[in-house]
């Protein structure tokens, strides 16, 4: 029996905000005001798009970056977000990366992210989540380091209230983004074994910045 349970990413997050529509309600504490609902760019974004509308939240993005290792981009050293940095235990110094080398890979990818945060925000402030409930979203959780570094920023900015909301992750994601210090996490799916986020999904194709910005516009 195939494991895929979303046609798209759109159809997952419609369905996400429906959940987490319910979950709100269950506990209205969560979310006293109006929440903000940011999808991790690029692929969390369409995703987000669709639960913003479900629950009448206000959408922004946010660009996280992972720190791949030199020569091994497929190994996770870390992630960033415009103000923060994640690093995934011992890797760097397991890979044999220098200091020298991972501060390198941070300014190339700190670069990056400000060049696609300029361009999907045409200009525009991100939303103080200051004092406001965040709902953070993205297509799925793997390693969690993204996700986790999304929460520090936001916490960091001094939202009142963290909610993780994403169609599919292991079971094991859960009780570290807890221990984070986030207070709700929402999953669709955990597939036993997990092996990728695609798997859940038919379509998972590549999310380009034209659907960013235009996600964000509406």
């Amino acid at each position: 029996m195939s494991s895929r349970v979303f046609p798209d990413r759109r159809t997952a997050g419609r369905r996400l905000g429906g959940r987490v529509g319910v979950v709100l309600r269950e506990r209205p504490d969560l979310a006293p005001t109006r929440p903000v609902v940011i999808g991790l760019a690029r692929g969390g974004v369409p995703v987000a798009g669709e639960v913003a509308d479900a629950i009448g939240g206000d959408l922004d993005a946010l660009v996280v970056r992972k720190i791949g290792a030199p020569g091994h981009e497929e190994f996770a050293m870390g992630a960033i977000t415009a103000d923060h940095l994640v690093v995934n235990d011992d890797v760097p110094n397991r890979l044999g990366v220098s200091r020298a080398q991972f501060d390198a890979v941070v300014a190339r990818e700190r670069r990056i992210l400000h060049e696609r945060e300029d361009m999907y925000r045409g200009g525009r402030p991100r939303i103080d989540v200051a004092g406001r409930p965040v709902i953070l979203v993205d297509d799925g959780l793997a390693t969690g380091s993204t996700m986790a570094v999304a929460v520090d920023s936001v916490s960091e900015a001094g939202a009142s209230k963290v909610i993780v909301a994403v169609p599919t992750a292991p079971s094991d994601a859960v009780g570290p983004l807890l221990d984070r210090g986030v207070d709700e996490v929402i999953v669709l799916t955990m597939p036993e074994p997990f092996e990728a986020v695609g798997l859940s999904y038919e379509d998972f194709g590549q999310v380009d910045d034209d659907e960013v910005i235009e996600c964000l516009q509406r």
